[in-house]
C-alpha cells in the first residue's frame, strides 16, 4: 500500500528497500560491478551508486531505512484544537490519521 505515512512508503515497503540495499552492501563487499548489481536488483546504476557511496562512508548503517518522510505537524495542541472547532471536527480527523514523531528527544 502507498501513501500511508504522510506521502511515503509503508512500513513494510520501506522494509523491502532497505532489504534491497542491504543485499547490494553484500555484493558491493564481494567487489560486483555497479551495472551488475543493478541489472540483478532491477534498479537504476545511479540509486546503486548513491548506496555504494553511503555504504563506502558509514557501511551498512549507513544504508538503513530513516522511517516515514513528510514534515511534522507545527501547530501546537492548542491552535489545533482551534482549527478542529472551526472545522467541525474534520481536522482531528485528519490529525488523527497521520502519524507524529516522538520529540521527546
Amino acid at each position: 500500500m502507498r501513501y500511508p505515512d504522510s506521502g511515503g512508503l509503508s512500513a513494510q515497503g520501506r522494509a523491502n528497500r532497505e532489504a534491497v540495499r542491504l543485499q547490494a552492501a553484500g555484493w558491493f563487499a564481494e567487489g560486483v560491478p555497479v551495472p551488475v548489481i543493478a541489472r540483478r536488483l532491477r534498479v537504476s546504476q545511479t540509486a546503486v551508486y548513491g548506496w555504494q557511496k553511503r555504504w563506502r562512508t558509514g557501511g551498512e548503517q549507513a544504508l538503513a531505512t530513516k522511517g516515514p518522510g513528510g514534515s511534522r505537524c507545527r501547530l501546537d495542541d492548542a491552535r489545533l484544537r482551534r482549527l478542529t472547532d472551526a472545522l467541525g471536527g474534520w481536522c482531528f480527523l485528519i490529525y488523527l490519521a497521520i502519524p507524529r514523531p516522538d520529540v521527546s528527544g
